[in-house]
């Protein structure tokens, strides 16, 4: 099923595919187009102690829209494949650590089951007249061989910039430009290992989250710490220490500045203070965008303080992304009139203290 939406450094990205679109981080501020009447809704049902709760079938499920009980016309269970689309990213910070990435990655795809088919993203450096760039690259589309899959992570390659936004519309225009076939409807999942703080993209995070949330699925970010190794480099010397690129500057002025403070995109014109400052808003910003993209597209942060942990919390993801259940319904209110619909999951059978994580709700289409 294709979605439409209107109205983010090192990691691995994954989507699992619903018809849902945009929202923002109040339910009834969130947003979403469907070019379909199928409402496809990716839910995780656990225990009270967290514990995902496996083997339920059809008729456990109910679901509301607006308070008013739908038809059940579509569901899968957690043995479902999956398509993954694995975004690697080796820049800053991370340079010196490329073999670890590389065997994360490659144990992370083992850890997936033989039906599930895994795409890889990664970026690399790129010499242009007088400067070298960062660019996103698609090192394998989706496949399940495995040995196709290690080697394209052999080709993996590092980059002094992060082009996080572009490689994100990567994803959604070249992995997942084209529906799902019908064992994986409902069945796309992004995962990303990033700390989100882009240095080099094109593109801006609000175009990002349009076409991402387009494809109507899940991301998951593995959220790594980069914030404390940066700003130890960051401070002194303005020709030896690390810099912002012209593009974070711009984004900084843009999103925090006062109107009365001065701008400028001469990183040695800043004193230490405001260095600091725009390191501060800077990950807050890539925190925010990481929660938000997690929350509408019903998928999850994992944060971990640094590279070591990378296999752990990439088990958790795969965990997740092997009990996810995916119902579909066509909405009971035919009107093509573009208001926002709340959906409500129910599960009837299960102990007290089970939960749901499910897509809170949809903005109908509209002629």
């Amino acid at each position: 099923m294709r979605v439409r939406v209107v109205s983010y450094s090192l990691f691995f990205a994954v989507v699992i595919s619903a018809a849902w679109v945009n929202a923002q981080t109040k339910p009834e501020d969130q947003e979403i187009r469907v070019d379909t009447d199928l409402i496809e809704v990716p839910f995780v049902v656990t225990d009270k102690l967290g514990k995902p709760i496996l083997n339920l079938k059809k008729s456990n499920f109910a679901v509301y829209e607006d308070g008013k009980l739908q038809e059940l016309t579509d569901f899968s269970a957690a043995s479902a494949p999956f398509e993954v689309a694995l975004v690697l990213d080796t820049s800053g910070s991370t340079l010196a650590e490329l073999p670890l990435i590389q065997r994360s990655a490659q144990n992370f795809i083992a850890s997936l089951r033989p039906g599930d088919k895994v795409s890889i993203i990664a970026y690399k450096a790129v010499r242009e007249p007088g400067k070298a760039t960062a660019v996103s690259e698609l090192i394998s589309p989706l496949t399940s061989d495995r040995a196709a899959l290690a080697a394209a992570l052999d080709k993996v390659q590092t980059s002094f910039g992060t082009p996080y936004y572009d490689s994100l519309i990567q994803v959604a225009e070249r992995v997942f430009r084209d529906p799902p076939g019908e064992q994986f409807r409902g069945r796309r999942a992004i995962v990303a290992l990033t700390d989100g703080v882009d240095s080099t993209s094109v593109s801006d995070f609000e175009e990002t989250k349009d076409l991402l949330l387009g494809t109507g699925g899940a991301a998951y970010f593995i959220k790594i710490d980069t914030r404390e190794f940066f700003e130890e480099n960051l401070l002194g010397d303005c020709t030896v220490s690390k810099r912002f690129s012209v593009s974070q500057m711009r984004r900084y002025y843009r999103r925090f500045a006062s109107s009365k403070l001065e701008k400028t995109t001469n990183f040695c014109e800043l004193g230490d203070f405001e260095r600091l400052a725009i390191s501060k808003n800077l990950y807050d910003l890539a925190d925010a965008e990481m929660e938000q993209l997690a929350k509408v597209s019903g998928g999850k942060v994992f944060p971990i303080a640094d590279l070591s942990e990378a296999r752990l919390a990439f088990k958790k993801v795969a965990e997740e992304i092997g009990t996810k259940y995916s119902l579909g319904y066509y909405s009971a209110n035919e009107k093509r009139d573009g208001t926002y619909r709340k959906i409500k999951v129910e599960v009837k059978g299960l102990p007290p203290g089970a939960q749901i994580r499910a897509r809170e709700g949809y903005t109908a289409p509209s002629n």
